[in-house]
């Protein structure tokens, strides 16, 4: 009776709100092509949410800390000596505030985290294939429709030369998306493999039941089109010549195998990135060993040998260090968004938009409160997330996966943000906020779940308040 009830009182998006997420799923497919098209219809979909679910939303705490948060930033933009770079600032913030909130609200089954994985997958195809036509055949464009409604910029042989950019600014940036459809598309790859197995031996029983009864075996398609996708991701991950894709695809591939208890894979992975490693940084003997085997596209590009010479003003460690100094300055409200570009400028005498590290560049900015009420609340779901997964008795078997697979993108994107800046994407912006949404919606959904289990006389303003 309880379950009944229950998937009463969850369902009701079926209902009331499946045309507001197929127009977030059409937004999503769009976005990597069109991202201003895509915004608008993401936008409205938040409105509508924003609108109709104004009560769930204003009861949520997590809600209030976004809000507060959103204060202390204005404050900051307020105290800053360029008002205007910091106001403009705040847009790659406070908006998507507003898109985590609505659609933390929308997002609240198992099968919409698949559909939008599903959708992100397919999604990148088109940037796959252009960037790698981009790096091999030369491809170039600069195309623009109605302005903004489609720009196309594909710089022949990538951005920086030889590197895979497709149509991000930068191979970094299209590296870190790349990871994110990696994580998501491997796990949807494995939920495939997973059916496929369990269909098949259900086709085929050893002792066929009375009477005869054969299942209609899983279609292997969609199997075969996502081992395809993910070859090719990784693939143009690897020709995107980033560190931090590579070392997160790594960390990935680590955390998957040992989620799923395949030890060998897990010692296969470790030997083949301990060998890289060792080729990279290992003492002169030991590195001339490994550097028989490993190719010097990986060691040479780890350990910086292939871009010798490199400015000291380029360093990450240079620019972590002036970030720290200005926090140190201004602790409480920043210097303001955008202030570090104009203060390493003026003191290395080098453009840089920022320091390659979000936790430092939002502590110059914006100040260490701001600073540390952001991450609490990335924490918060985070390890909420966690709690939920192991010890949730509501979570079927089969949906666990697909809800680790967000989890291990968030991880994935707090890692990015320790050694890049991704928030200057809009796209990827975007994916990254809609990834904490709907991991957010599906912990208020369950933590109901086992609230209600646990005190089954719950008032009806308490079901709300999730």
């Amino acid at each position: 009776m309880l379950g009944a009830s229950l998937n009463k009182v969850f369902d009701y998006f079926k209902s009331r709100w499946q045309s507001a997420w197929n127009y977030s799923l059409w937004a999503l497919l769009i976005f990597p092509l069109s991202p201003l098209v895509g915004a608008v219809t993401i936008g409205f979909v938040s409105l509508i949410t924003w609108l109709k679910q104004s009560r769930k939303i204003s009861r949520r705490p997590l809600n209030w800390g976004f809000a507060l948060l959103s204060v202390l930033l204005l404050v900051s933009a307020g105290f800053a000596d360029g008002k205007t770079l910091a106001f403009l600032g705040l847009f790659n913030f406070l908006p998507f505030f507003l898109l985590f909130v609505a659609h933390s609200a929308l997002i609240q089954t198992f099968t919409q985290l698949r559909q939008m994985a599903w959708v992100l997958v397919i999604g990148s195809m088109p940037l796959i294939i252009i960037g790698l036509g981009q790096l091999f055949l030369g491809w170039s464009l600069n195309l623009e429709i109605l302005w903004v409604v489609f720009n196309w910029i594909i710089v022949p042989g990538g951005n920086p030369p030889g590197r895979i950019a497709s149509l991000f600014l930068h191979a970094n940036t299209f590296a870190a998306y790349l990871v994110i459809i990696f994580i998501l598309g491997l796990g949807l790859w494995l939920e495939n493999y997973q059916q496929l197995r369990v269909k098949n031996k259900q086709s085929f029983p050893p002792h066929p039941p009375h009477p005869p009864h054969l299942p209609t075996p899983h279609s292997p398609l969609p199997f075969l089109f996502l081992t395809v996708a993910m070859i090719i991701n990784f693939i143009t991950l690897i020709f995107t010549n980033s560190r931090n894709g590579w070392a997160i695809a790594i960390f990935a591939c680590l955390a998957y195998a040992l989620y799923q208890g395949w030890r060998i894979l897990v010692g296969g992975v470790t030997a083949i990135a301990s060998s890289v490693l060792l080729a990279a940084f290992a003492p002169s003997p030991v590195a001339q060993f490994f550097r028989h085997y490993v190719p010097a596209f990986f060691w040479a590009r780890l350990n910086d040998d292939m871009y010798p010479d490199r400015p000291v003003a380029l360093m990450r460690k240079t620019q972590w260090q002036f970030a720290w100094s200005l926090a140190q300055e201004h602790p409480w409200t920043g210097w303001g968004l955008h202030s570090f570009s104009t203060f390493y400028k003026a003191q290395m005498h080098t453009r840089l938009g920022h320091p390659h590290n979000l936790f430092l560049m939002l502590s110059a900015e914006t100040g260490f409160p701001s600073t540390l009420l952001f991450f609490g609340l990335l924490a918060w779901i985070l390890i909420t997330g966690v709690q939920l997964l192991r010890k949730s008795k509501y979570i079927n078997k089969e949906d666990r996966l697909i809800f680790f697979s967000y989890l291990l993108a968030f991880a994935a994107w707090v890692l990015l943000n320790t050694v890049d800046v991704t928030i200057f994407d809009f796209r990827l912006n975007a994916f990254s906020w809609l990834i904490l949404a709907a991991i957010c919606g599906v912990i208020y959904r369950y933590k109901l779940h086992d609230r209600l289990a646990s005190h089954p006389n719950e008032s009806g303003n308490d079901k709300q308040q999730f």
